[in-house]
């Protein structure tokens, strides 16, 4: 049964060493284990020989090609062969692989190729022979004496598209012209096209179909009612807000809160814009002297002063890059200078967070027989930490130190300035090169003996001159209502801060 497959276009297999074989079955022998192609081609190169003998140990795959039919044993030319893939070409009948179909193949040359049009193929005939519909059972049977021997194998999957379904019908690609085969580019790029437009496609005409509008009516819809975010036009922008900025606004911004009974000498404002009016220095005495009869005495305030002011110096002095455990070589070092009052008693208290946060504190406070309370007893604190405490000009650093805090002036007693200790020292800050903080300093500039870069407020600013720098403001506990009983109509402008900078306006 052998013979039956004489004439079939198959593919063999020889594996790495010798590559695949192409070509037209010519002899097969049972006794000797061999298949022999005629017109062969190699690895898709037609081989110089007319024929080619194959071992059955020399073969690891056959695959089948195509099978000529009933009365097709009739060989093709070599003028046929020319191609890169055998047997096309040849007038191919009714075949037995149950694919019923059989395919004219006409040839080309090299030359250019016109591609038919769509009213061209109605030309092409294809031939469907009712001997054909074997089934794929006959071949198996017929193909057991082809398989039997050994390093034959089959595989199903890999039979040409014509085995698919007895009903399939695929035309074979056309391409005659004088006689040739057409090259092999044009056998993978040249494929015929079943169907190819008359007319170009008209963009505009099927864009028109799309409704835009209604389609995007419709999305809104749906998120409206599926809750979700609504996408928004391209003309509106999203708002912005800063991270200190309230989102959700219920009625405009009042920027002026503070309301003083005095028109005010001068106007400051907060980063956030509200707007801080300054006090005179009487207002402010007396709104000192009703917070006390209330119980802010004087030793909440100075502690409340010494806490703001020492945040404020360690805030200039670095923070956290310079107060750090890995940076103890680079402690820093604040030379204080008070005076016998009051605001003498409130740098020392400020001293004595300083030092109490690692702080080099260096307090000068002269020497006087006879102390204010509130003095004492902020020095016996001071005595207990590690600063340092001297009553002369010459035990002050001789190298410009990191922070220089002035409580030097106050408001009254103004005969201080006259003591040669004083113009010391005022002397030696000015020519020391380190900053300046002032703490509470008075108005008038020419009072001012040291030039500031930065003033501490405390409570409400007073108009301070230029000389005092950038002022900035503390709280220091006075109640919302004890500002009512001295006629100031007051809302706290620090927010969550106890000192803000404040600038002129």
């Amino acid at each position: 049964m052998a013979t039956d497959w004489l004439g079939s276009i198959v593919s063999i297999n020889c594996g790495e060493s010798l590559g695949v074989y192409q070509g037209r079955v010519s002899a097969v022998d049972q006794v000797s284990q061999t298949i022999s192609l005629t017109r062969p081609f190699h690895n898709g190169v037609k081989c110089l020989v007319p024929e080619v003998t194959f071992r059955a140990g020399d073969i690891t795959e056959l695959k089948i090609l195509e099978i000529p039919g009933p009365g097709d044993s009739r060989q093709c030319g070599d003028s046929q062969m020319d191609t890169g893939i055998p047997g096309v070409g040849c007038q191919v009948g009714p075949s037995q692989n149950g694919t019923g179909k059989g395919l004219k193949k006409p040839m080309s040359s090299s030359a250019p190729q016109n591609i038919p049009r769509r009213t061209d193929m109605k030309s092409q005939d294809i031939v469907i022979s009712p001997q054909q519909q074997c089934s794929k059972s006959y071949m198996d049977r017929h193909m057991e004496t082809l398989t039997q021997s050994k390093g034959f194998r089959r595989r199903h999957n890999s039979w040409s598209s014509s085995s698919r379904h007895p009903n399939q019908v695929t035309p074979k690609k056309s391409g005659l012209k004088n006689g040739q085969m057409k090259s092999k580019d044009d056998e993978c790029f040249g494929d015929d096209i079943d169907e190819i437009p008359d007319t170009d496609f008209d963009f505009e005409g099927n864009l028109a179909l799309f409704d835009k509008a209604a389609v995007f009516e419709e999305i809104e819809t749906y998120e409206r009612r599926s809750g979700t975010r609504s996408r928004g036009t391209p003309n509106e922008k999203p708002a912005r807000y800063r991270h200190d900025e309230n989102i959700l606004e219920s009625e405009p911004i009042v920027y002026r809160r503070i309301v003083v009974p005095q028109n005010p000498h001068k106007e400051f404002c907060t980063d956030s814009g509200l707007v801080v009016p300054s006090v005179s220095y009487e207002l402010h005495k007396k709104l000192l002297s009703v917070a006390e009869k209330h119980g802010l005495t004087l030793e909440r305030r100075l502690e409340m002063t010494g806490v703001c002011a020492s945040q404020m110096a360690l805030s200039l002095l670095g923070g956290p890059n310079r107060l750090n455990p890995k940076n103890v070589h680079q402690r820093p070092t604040v030379a204080l200078l008070c005076g016998p009052h009051v605001k003498g008693a409130q740098g020392i208290s400020c001293g004595r967070h300083l030092s109490n946060h690692d702080v080099h504190v260096i307090l000068f406070l002269p020497n006087f027989v006879k102390m204010l309370e509130s003095i004492t007893n902020e020095l016996n604190l001071f005595s207990k930490t590690q600063g340092q405490q001297v009553s002369s000009v010459k035990d002050l650093p001789a190298t410009p130190v990191d922070l220089v805090i002035n409580c030097l002036d106050c408001h009254e007693n103004a005969f201080l300035r006259d003591q040669p200790w004083y113009k010391a020292v005022v002397d030696w800050a000015n020519q020391n090169r380190a900053p300046v903080l002032s703490i509470d300093p008075p108005i008038s500039e020419m009072e001012l003996g040291i030039d500031a870069k930065w003033s501490l407020a405390l409570g409400l600013p007073l108009p301070l001159g230029e000389r005092a720098g950038r002022v900035y403001l503390c709280d220091i506990g006075i109640p919302q209502k004890v500002f009512q009983e001295v006629g100031i109509n007051y809302h706290s402008p620090f927010g969550c801060k106890f000192v803000i900078p404040l600038h002129s306006s």
